[in-house]
């Protein structure tokens, strides 16, 4: 190995005392392979276990806790007793060359696809309206009730208990991306007037509730992280100050990780008393060391790892890169970063190892990344 990439493979002890053997996390990546059910299907198994094989934390993509809150076709589901023996296999594989297995778990909220909900409803804090994943016409979310606020907490909390009997050694509980949680944070998504309207409950009441399963039913050493969105590009939306705010909150409760949900790692803060600051620079100020943070976006080869890394990230994941390419930890340990493949290429014969539905995605250029053809990319 180069010995600057050394850093990289340095063990990192968690909050809750579990060592992490490198500073690799496999992102959790929406792969639309799942079976209609949301059971774990056969092409998941070799896809991600060749994925979490030589990184030290594996992150499974986002599973629904309840199926009010599905929202991508082909989704995994963490939200009933069927779930369970796929799920084992999953962990099983995730996490049998050394690298700790952490399942996602998720509520689309809005994001939900009307055609994937039971009755094809979809709800979210407060009434509005939105594009879900791979939809060309919006649809209309309905406000939640009280009741189902309380029931979505209490299914994270199911999702957690199903997590822990599948053997997975943690979960990351989905505080980004405009879904659920991150949607009760936010003053665009959220404009109720009773208790919910404050956007710190609900992230912290689901923390509660997967921190009291956690006690209640696994041991000291699984882990607990919590993914956020940085900024918003609605108005009035969650702005760097409101982060400040969720990020000090979250420093100080029990979990283990925070993970920040970029594009670019390197990016800056679009506007507010922040404006030009670099995001990931703020974000460890604001935790002070409490916990370790995950940073991503746009790492495609060994350098942009190591200028990840040399952010202050003491936690770097990989997503879209070991999508192109599940060798790309193994390369750089071997010294062999010069043959890691950075680029989509539609003429791979063996297309860069994913399953079927997620080639195709790839192929139709659903996901911003370089590709050897001019074909254009768009993100939904």
């Amino acid at each position: 190995m180069n010995e600057k990439y050394e850093p990289l493979f340095k063990s990192l002890k968690l909050p809750n005392g579990v060592e992490v053997r490198n500073r690799f996390v496999l992102a959790p990546l929406t792969h639309v392979s799942s079976n209609e059910d949301g059971t774990i299907s056969d092409i998941e198994i070799p896809y991600i276990e060749k994925r979490s094989k030589d990184v030290g934390i594996s992150i499974s993509a986002a599973s629904y806790v309840e199926p009010l809150g599905q929202a991508f076709p082909g989704q995994p589901s963490v939200s009933k007793e069927e779930d369970l023996p796929g799920l084992t296999k999953q962990a099983e594989v995730m996490k049998k060359n050394g690298a700790k297995a952490l399942i996602q778990i998720h509520h689309g909220g809005a994001m939900s696809l009307p055609g994937l909900t039971p009755t094809g409803e979809v709800a979210a804090p407060s009434e509005v309206e939105v594009r879900g994943f791979g939809q060309k016409e919006p649809h209309v979310a309905r406000a939640l009730t009280v009741e189902e606020i309380e029931h979505s907490i209490e299914s994270f909390a199911n999702a957690t208990k199903i997590a822990i009997e599948a053997g997975f050694d943690g979960v990351e509980i989905h505080g980004a991306n405009h879904y659920l949680i991150h949607q009760f944070f936010s003053p665009y998504y959220n404009r109720r007037e009773d208790a919910w309207g404050d956007h710190l409950k609900y992230p912290l009441a689901v923390i509660d509730a997967v921190t009291k399963v956690v006690r209640e039913h696994a041991s000291p050493d699984f882990i607990v992280g919590y993914r956020f969105s940085p900024e918003e590009v609605e108005s009035p939306g969650i702005s760097m100050e409101l982060t400040e705010k969720l990020v000090k909150t979250l420093s100080e409760q029990p979990i283990d990780y925070l993970h920040v949900s970029l594009m670019d790692i390197h990016s800056t803060t679009r506007e507010g008393q922040y404006k030009g600051e670099q995001r990931v620079k703020l974000l460890l100020d604001w935790i002070n060391g409490r916990v370790p943070l995950i940073g991503i976006g746009s790492i495609f080869t060994a350098d942009d790892a190591l200028a990840a890394y040399e952010t202050g990230s003491p936690l770097i994941a990989l997503g879209r890169e070991l999508l192109l390419d599940h060798q790309f930890v193994s390369k750089i340990e071997q010294g062999k970063e010069d043959e890691i493949i950075s680029v989509f290429d539609p003429e791979r014969t063996d297309k860069h190892d994913l399953p079927e539905p997620l080639w195709k995605q790839f192929n139709a250029g659903f996901y911003p990344l370089p590709r050897t053809d001019e074909k254009a990319s768009n993100t939904k």
